[in-house]
């Protein structure tokens, strides 16, 4: 069938754009890959995995921070946010929390090794809700694939509209 459409010229070629959204570089501890050997999931609320990613609009770019629940797939906090700092991760891992309650207690939360959720307040924020921090070994971004494809099938197939500014970015996200 792919074929086919492409003798036709009808296939839509995929965006290929990437912005760097991860600052590995940092003064923060960076704690060991808890879930690079473990058994899959068997339940809700037992492994988070959270990732950033961009979201164009006509006035510029704003930032997707995205927490998904690796057993249901659920994304189980999200926030839209005008930048790269950590308030916008602090927001959708509230989201998350007070979604789940003490379900998520002992819950593995893995992510990449970008600063946002190294630093000193975000693990502050895991310790808080009984979270266990994970994060990748170095940068491969298969380490983290879960994250990374909810992140683009959110943006290659959902979003549609290029929205006019943050606000509405975060209208067509909720």
């Amino acid at each position: 069938m792919f074929t086919l459409l492409r003798q036709h010229g009808l296939l839509i070629a995929p965006k290929r754009s990437y912005t760097k959204t991860t600052d590995s570089h940092h003064r923060f501890h960076c704690h060991p890959n808890l879930v690079k050997d473990a058994p899959k999931p068997t339940a809700p609320n037992q492994l988070w995995v959270s990732d950033i990613t961009c979201l164009p609009t006509r006035q510029g770019t704003v930032y997707l921070s995205l927490v998904t629940d690796a057993f249901s797939r659920r994304i189980v906090g999200h926030h839209v946010h005008a930048s790269l700092h950590t308030a916008g991760c602090l927001a959708a891992l509230d989201r998350a929390v007070r979604g789940a309650g003490r379900a998520a207690t002992d819950c593995i939360h893995h992510s990449d090794r970008g600063s946002q959720y190294a630093s000193d307040a975000y693990q502050a924020a895991l310790k808080k809700a009984r979270l266990r921090c994970s994060m990748t070994d170095g940068y491969d971004c298969y380490q983290n694939a879960l994250a990374e494809r909810v992140n683009g099938i959110l943006k290659d197939e959902f979003l549609f509209v290029l929205p006019d500014d943050g606000a509405q970015a975060r209208l067509l996200v909720d």
